[in-house]
């Protein structure tokens, strides 16, 4: 006992105090690197554009997150190394050959709990405020640690070079849309976000990567009016159809030659009318040709959003789709972009129609063919592919490379699919049944 007495001089509380603040600034380097790395840049992007200063310089500090990164583990590796030695050579002068076990075993249980767990835990808890707080000092760090940084990193990639790897620091980067898709997924799956919310949410980031050809209506599907049909056929047809726009056409359905709105058609019966003394027989002076409004023609390759943003720059709501060819293929509405956004938009002149799917108790899916494989994916919560085709019906058919038989079965993506109904080359009913559902609630 007089002999560990007689150590307890100046040097050696000198020795304990340097060792217990270099833990400390390591807690600091070590609670800093996860606290940048885990921090959102959107929460801080937003409490920046509120004048938080502390956000600003985190934002600027993740901004190189490579040269961060090494100044936080340059910082870190000193003070541990520093720390390390200094125990060492405290516990040897004070148990002699022993000391060095003593203070290996002390100072992993130090660094392990003080310098290493409790900082990230607390870091990893609230991670942009603990980005503020220790912006400034880790701003004096990296900008005093640069120079050494930038020799270590050109070491480090020449050593990498030597053996054929390149490192981009943007390669593994998300993309914004990746980052929000993901964080809506984990949301869901946790129960934090309803499928509802996430579906809207998604369908607003999608447009830009789908095409007007994924939701249009097919030009089998379009409800058009012949030119030279009598006034009273074109005039029957426009008052008792759910449409307000109907595409006018002239000797082939394909040659369209105009759109004919209701509202027009209706403002100048009422004019002809009025201007005949109330003779309703007026209404056969009625001429088509005039009332008509130019076609707006739009590529089908076109995507979604930038197709919104011509309908809201255009003041129209209404465009026929066309192909390379100048073919008709189908038509869109600003009415359908929406409804990938915020699901289906019906009111009172909308016709009822039975339900898209049905489901039995089973867990069987009847579907019609011309379902499209996104609504039925966000409908089910499933993941069909919808690369090469974009009804559920186009998908069998580019699987099967031909087209089915009510009756045959087929089985791919997970997925049981059997034929139910099918009118000349078309398959127009089908029932799905997801196999990995029914494994996952087994397992």
């Amino acid at each position: 006992m007089g002999d560990f007495a007689s150590h307890l001089d100046t040097a050696f509380w000198f020795s304990v105090g340097s060792i217990l603040l270099l833990l400390v600034i390591s807690g600091l380097f070590s609670g800093s690197e996860t606290a940048l790395t885990a921090s959102s840049r959107g929460k801080l992007k937003a409490q920046a554009d509120k004048g938080s200063v502390g956000a600003k310089r985190a934002l600027e500090l993740t901004e190189d997150s490579e040269r961060l990164i090494g100044a936080v583990l340059l910082g870190n590796n000193l003070v541990n190394i520093l720390a390390a030695s200094l125990a060492t050579a405290l516990f040897t002068r004070v148990f002699g050959d022993s000391g060095v076990a003593l203070a290996t075993l002390i100072m992993t249980l130090l660094v392990l709990i003080f310098a290493e767990v409790l900082p990230k835990t607390y870091a990893i808890s609230s991670p942009e405020t603990a980005a503020i707080r220790i912006s400034p000092a880790l701003k004096w760090v990296v900008a005093v640690f640069s120079p050494v940084v930038a020799v270590v990193r050109f070491v480090v990639r020449r050593i990498l070079a030597v053996f054929g790897l390149t490192i981009d620091p943007d390669s593994n980067i998300l993309s914004v849309h990746e980052e929000i898709a993901g964080t809506l997924a984990l949301g869901h799956s946790s129960g934090s976000v309803e499928k509802e919310h996430r579906d809207r949410l998604l369908g607003a980031l999608d447009l830009s990567e789908r095409t007007v050809e994924e939701i249009m209506r097919h030009r089998s599907q379009i409800e058009t009016v012949n030119a030279d049909d009598p006034v009273e056929d074109l005039i029957a047809t426009s008052i008792n159809s759910a449409h307000s726009r109907l595409p006018v056409y002239r000797d082939d359905p394909e040659n369209i030659v105009g759109i004919l709105y209701a509202r027009d058609l209706v403002r100048d019966m009422h004019r002809q009318v009025s201007d005949a003394g109330g003779d309703y027989g007026a209404i056969a002076r009625l001429d088509i040709s005039g009332l008509i409004r130019a076609p707006y023609f739009v590529p089908e390759t076109t995507p979604l959003d930038e197709q919104m943003q011509e309908f809201l720059r255009l003041r129209r709501h209404f465009a026929l789709v066309v192909d390379e060819y100048g073919a008709l293929r189908g038509l869109i509405t600003l009415e359908d972009i929406l409804e990938e956004i915020v699901g289906e938009i019906e009111d009172e002149y909308d016709t009822t129609h039975a339900p898209e799917i049905e489901r039995n108790p089973n867990g069987e899916v009847l579907v019609d063919g011309a379902m499209t494989i996104r609504d039925l994916n966000r409908a089910t919560d499933w993941t069909l592919p919808d690369e090469e085709a974009v009804t559920i019906a186009g998908l069998v058919i580019h699987e099967a490379q031909t087209i089915p038989e009510a009756g045959q079965s087929f089985f791919f993506h997970g997925c049981r699919i059997r034929i139910l109904e099918r009118e000349g080359n078309r398959i127009t009913r089908l029932s799905l049944l997801n196999t990995t559902e029914d494994a996952d609630q087994d397992d």
